[in-house]
């Protein structure tokens, strides 16, 4: 059998096969005696019809299965003489019979890179502790007293900073409604009824909230922004834009006592503020462990990003990138944003989400790398165990469930899952961890 791959860029590769001849009869040769055995045909009895009227009557039938049969049997020893790592096949085409009776074939193959790992044991790594300090403890409890703080209507003075004030507001560009003057939606920036702004400098823009000061129910006043250099919607960093806003209502805050009254409120009768104190110190421990978790492997994932470049596949690249994007706006729309808000974003949703599903690709191959040479594997037991605590979870029945993943090809992505997991566990339990006095946040 002649096999030839010729490489190409971005992981593809041109296989060129041609099947001896040889090779074609006695395939072909089967086939027909398989449906001399099997066939019915009109004036013989079965297993009795001359192969000539066998070949003649399924002739199409005959060709497709002997193509599947040789490109079966050619990839898989292409796969041996060449010793590539394929992940796709592609579709061949120019599938040809020639008149010496060899069968030719063509077909696009997508390869997995060639990943050349630097040393990946003993990778420093540092993380804050995950000790509660009293700044943390202080933290929390102000930030539940804001959860549960009352707000009193203000009548018989102006806003202060440290109020709340309730407004309606629309806005220009250059004179012409916002929204008109970019040619697209601006999200809240075009105006909002009934919105609810802190008095304090950072709120909704840079220097609004100083700008209400002094200002009462029912007072109307022009606020010129100049819009940051940041700001997510390009066109309008830099750019004065006039709000037209009217004050609806003053408020103010009320902060509950921090007492055992407001520890029985929140977690029920003969609790204590020391109860309640505990189970934030438990609780904070429990999210920065796993921060800080989360905090090693991002530290890993960047180590080999910086260090390593190899091409990844295209074909997964846009089907990543999709992914990434899908969950981007999944996020920001739970975030609260509108839809038009969403679209004024979209380029850099998009160009975020191309990094980051290169980044994802790429440790992916990595990984997979890491754990051939270090011989880990899923086995059949703990990929069962794994699927069978899925469906327990969604309370689905465990057979049902694997049915289903099998029919849908899902198996060896889970399989995959499990196994980029079990070579991350193995990066971290060799890792060289260094503990900083930077706290999560910090770090």
């Amino acid at each position: 059998m002649n096999i030839t791959i010729e490489r190409q860029e971005k992981c593809l590769a041109t296989l060129r096969v041609e099947v001896p001849s040889t090779t074609v009869a006695e395939e072909k040769s089967k086939i027909l005696a398989q449906y001399a055995k099997n066939a019915k045909i009109p004036g013989f009895r079965p297993g009795k019809a001359p192969l000539a009227v066998i070949e003649k009557r399924f002739q199409n039938d005959i060709k497709e299965e002997i193509e599947s049969r040789l490109i079966n049997q050619s990839l898989q020893e292409s796969l041996k003489k060449e010793a590539v790592k394929v992940l796709d096949f592609g579709n061949p085409d120019k599938l040809t019979f020639t008149a010496e009776g060899t069968f030719c074939y063509e077909t696009t193959l997508t390869l997995a890179p060639d990943v050349t790992l630097p040393e990946y044991k003993g990778i420093a790594v540092e993380v804050p502790s995950n000790e509660v300090s009293d700044e943390d403890m202080e933290t929390q409890l102000s930030g539940l007293q804001q959860r549960f703080a009352d707000f009193t209507a203000i009548e018989d003075r102006a806003l202060e900073m440290g109020d709340f004030a309730v407004i309606d507001f629309t806005s220009t560009l250059d004179g012409k409604p916002l929204e008109e003057a970019l040619g697209r939606p601006a999200g809240y920036l075009a105006g909002r009824e009934g919105f609810w702004v802190k008095m304090q400098d950072d709120a909704f823009l840079p220097g609004f909230a100083p700008e209400l000061v002094g200002l009462k129910a029912g007072d109307s006043k022009d606020i010129s922004i100049v819009i940051p250099s940041d700001f997510p919607i390009e066109e309008l960093r830099e750019k004065t834009i006039v709000f037209h806003t009217t004050i609806k209502e003053l408020k103010q805050q009320v902060l509950p006592e921090l007492d055992d009254a407001f520890a029985e409120k929140l977690m029920g009768a003969e609790k204590t503020m020391a109860d309640l104190r505990n189970t934030i110190v438990e609780g904070m421990k429990s999210n920065k462990q796993k921060e800080i978790d989360d905090m090693k492997i991002n530290q890993l994932i960047a180590y080999f990003d910086q260090l390593i470049e190899f091409e990844v596949p295209e074909a997964l690249l846009q089907a990543e990138t999709q992914n990434q994007a899908d969950a981007l706006v999944q996020s920001a729309a739970q975030s609260g944003m509108s839809d038009d808000e969403i679209t004024g974003q979209r380029e850099a949703l998009l160009d975020t989400a191309a990094a980051q599903a290169k980044t994802n690709i790429k440790t992916n191959f990595i990984l997979q790398e890491i754990a051939e040479k270090e011989n880990i594997v899923v086995n059949d037991s703990e990929l069962v165990q794994h699927i069978i605590s899925i469906a327990q979870r969604r309370k689905e029945d465990p057979s049902k469930f694997i049915k289903e993943l099998q029919r849908n090809g899902h198996i060896p992505g889970i399989r995959n899952s499990l196994l980029i997991n079990k070579a991350l566990d193995f990066l971290l339990e060799h890792a060289s961890v260094t503990e900083t006095t930077a706290t999560t946040t910090e770090a």
